[in-house]
This record gives structure tokens, sequence and C-alpha cells, in this order.
């Protein structure tokens, strides 16, 4: 049978972690396509994927633009449905085909967020605890629905993606799903937990955490002024610059967010009243990533 879902795998100077993410989709039952997005790597990752997974298909980016970089992947993709994954986790066995049944059964819904079980002890990540909190209504026999979602463990339409434009490449890292989800809700989409629908995820030690989390507050900002009534963006405008530890990381934040003001304001639209509602009713928690 063609296949239905595809993995987009998106990586960046990581290959050890890659060829272990690599080696464990490969081992999963059912014959999905797999899509390796290098994000502008140094490190010979690509070059190490053609010679030791050859039938993959390999999209290239010349430099690293962040989570855009899973736009490439959809680009490639030819099926129905489609599963991110980055290249510290892996999706487990039959998930992907739990995730094609849902997805089959529920036509509202756009994007699945998987349980995400950190290393080989399997604890669960805290931002499922608080999904499965979510006080949205529940998706009968699925999950509570949600207002996020988390990039490396999600399965989406791919036309829903697609329709709601990707990732805004100046978004890079951090907090880069908020825009996107909104997006997709304002498109009339559901976002669900499913506990069903399980990934793994060891974290790299390989990563940039300071840059991370001052992206984390300025992606935020920038979302907010994007998609939100003045009175809610102003809210978490405010928020973030309390969050920052010192007068001089309130400083760098305001040089950030201003830096991209003008292309933030001219991709400005509010969200459905729908959406606001739906905020109104659980605030605006910055999204997470596994």
């Amino acid at each position: 049978m063609p296949a239905r879902i595809s993995v987009v795998v998106l990586t960046h100077n990581r290959c050890a972690e890659l060829m272990r993410t690599l080696g464990g989709l490969a081992r999963l039952p059912g014959r999905h396509p797999i899509i390796v997005v290098d994000n502008g790597s140094t490190d010979g990752s690509a070059e190490v994927v053609r010679r030791q997974f050859p039938g993959l298909d390999l999209v290239r980016s010349p430099a690293n633009v962040g989570a855009a970089g899973r736009n490439l992947g959809v680009r490639a993709a030819h099926t129905e449905y489609v599963a991110f994954c980055d290249d510290d986790a892996c999706w487990e066995p039959d998930a992907l085909e739990t995730a094609v049944g849902i997805l089959d059964a529920a036509p509202e819904i756009g994007v699945l967020n998987a349980r995400v079980l950190v290393g080989t002890e399997g604890r669960l990540d805290p931002a499922c605890a608080a999904m499965q909190e979510s006080p949205l209504p529940e998706q009968p026999g699925v999950g509570p629905c949600l207002l996020g979602f988390m990039a490396g463990a999600c399965i989406m339409r791919t036309q829903v993606f697609r329709h709601a434009g990707g990732y805004w490449p100046p978004l890079l890292i951090g907090g880069e799903e908020a825009l996107l989800a909104l997006d997709v809700l304002d498109d009339g989409w559901r976002i669900v937990y499913a506990p069903a629908v399980c990934t793994r995820h060891w974290p790299s030690s390989v990563r940039d955490a300071p840059l991370r989390r001052r992206l984390l507050a300025r992606n935020a900002v920038w979302t907010a002024w994007m998609r939100l009534p003045p009175r809610m963006a102003w809210d978490v405008t405010t928020r973030e610059f309390r969050l920052q530890e010192s007068a001089r990381e309130r400083v760098r934040l305001a040089r950030d967010i201003g830096r991209g003001m003008a292309a933030v304001l001219a991709r400005r639209r509010v969200v459905s009243s729908q959406v606001r509602e739906l905020l109104a009713c659980t605030g605006s928690p910055r999204s997470r990533r596994p």
C-alpha cells in the first residue's frame, strides 16, 4: 500500500545523535518515507547520511535556518500526513500507525502532539504532564485539546502545515511553534494531545541553552504582536521583561525585539474571537519542544 505518513528529521551538527535516530527509525515497522533535513551542518552529517542510509531523502539547507528547515522537509513530502522528529528523538514502534488511525477517524484534528518519554528510563516529559491537564475540552478517545504543540514530537496533516505557512524563518528556534499553532487554530483545526502516540527523546548535550532562553523571550513577544489583541500582546511583553533576571538582560531583550518589529507588525493579523476565547481559558504559556 502507498505510504500515508512521512517522517521529517531536522538536524544541525549532531551527527552521532542523528545516526542513532535514523537507526531507530529504520527499525520501525512499516515503510514510512524518511526525509532528513540537514540544516547547514558543518560536521559532515550529510555525507554520513548518504553513506550509511543511501535510501533516505536528504534535503540540504545551505545555512542554518532554524525551525524553518522543517518547511523544506514538508515541501519534499508526498504523503497525507507528516511526523516531525529531531535528531535527538525517535518515534516508538506503532506510534505512526496509531497516529494515522486517529487522524483518519477525526477529520477535525489538524495536529497531534505525542507523549514524550525522556531517556532510556522513559520519564514523562513535564510538558506532557501539563498537556494532560489542559482545561480545554477532550477529543473523545484521544486526549485533551491544546493551544500549542511540541515541534519535534507532533504529527500533522500535510495540507494543514502548508496552508498555515509552516515556520516563520526569523523566529529561528525557541517557542517557534506558538505562531504556527495560532494559525492552525485560526484555520479552524484542533490540536490534540494523544498519549497513545509515543516518541522517545534523548536530550542532546550539544545545545546552546542561554541562546535558546533568549530567543524564547523574543519570540514570545514577536508572536504576541503578530496575532494577539493589543492588551493581550502587552501582557505577554511585560511578562517576558519581568522574567529577565537583570537590567542588562532586559536591555538586551528590548534590543532583540526592536530589531525585528517592523517585520512583525507587517505580518500582524489578530486571531479570531474563537481562538481568543481559548486563550482566555488557558492563558498563553510558552510552548516547549522536546
